[in-house]
């Protein structure tokens, strides 16, 4: 029979309770090895299987049963019990887990900062030699590098995140409203725009600015068949009645 838990203590631990012996006492075969993975990713659980043959009467089921369901119910009160965890406590954490990550790739960069950037999000600073690699060309490992903190920090505590990477992205959101000053003036005499396409993460400036831009009209980002995305702007519909 196996067994899964996300250390090898828990897991051993399970067995005990399971079987109400001392590990010792059974003959318990490691399957799998736990890890925490990257950013919380591809982590592992420990898998064990123990090969001793019981044999389970009804009477045996009504004990291990019960024990079964009080292990579960303290798990979930455990569970419970957590208390989420501020973004002050958040940033914290991944202020450390970043640097410890860049400190075992290939990229010469600086200590990585992690700030508070408002309530909801997380800014992550970045400089160093190698900051023009990290961006890549027409920032596509810039997209890539942010779409994947985004993925980890949403994911594993709820917040949002914004990355900056030697002024990029300052610098294409200035240079993205200068581009956009046309459009600006368009929408403020016809009242509607669409938009040119655009790449990568210059989708989600122009679609920011736009909305700061017009806070009472209707932007939103659209997509064409061949997967380039531009972004729309309208009156919102008025629902009759």
């Amino acid at each position: 029979m196996r067994f899964e838990a996300k250390t090898l203590e828990e897991v051993y631990q399970k067995v005990s309770e399971y079987y109400d012996k001392s590990v010792s006492e059974l003959d318990i075969k490691v399957i799998q090895s736990p890890s925490k993975g990257i950013f919380g990713f591809f982590s592992k659980l420990a898998i064990v299987e123990v090969n001793n043959e019981i044999l389970e009467t009804e009477k045996t089921k009504q004990e291990v049963e019960p024990k079964t369901k009080n292990i579960e119910e303290k798990i979930e009160q455990k569970d419970e019990e957590i208390t989420p965890l501020t973004i002050q406590d958040v940033q914290k954490l991944v202020q450390k887990e970043i640097n410890e990550l860049f400190d075992l790739s290939c990229f010469d960069v600086k200590n990585i900062d992690v700030k508070i950037y408002d309530d909801e999000t997380l800014l992550f600073e970045i400089d160093g030699e190698d900051s023009a690699l990290l961006i890549g060309k027409e920032g596509y490992r810039y997209n890539a590098l942010a779409t994947m903190i985004f993925t980890w920090i949403s994911q594993k505590y709820g917040y949002k995140t914004r990355l900056e990477i030697a002024s990029f992205l300052e610098n294409q959101e200035e240079m993205m409203r200068k581009f956009l000053e046309p459009t600006i003036r368009e929408i403020e005499q016809k009242g509607r725009c669409k938009t040119k396409s655009f790449d990568g993460v210059l989708v989600y400036i122009a679609l920011k600015i736009l909305r700061e831009e017009f806070p009472h009209k209707y932007v939103a980002i659209k997509t064409n068949k061949d997967g380039t995305k531009y972004i729309i702007v309208n009156d919102f519909l008025k629902k009759n009645g």
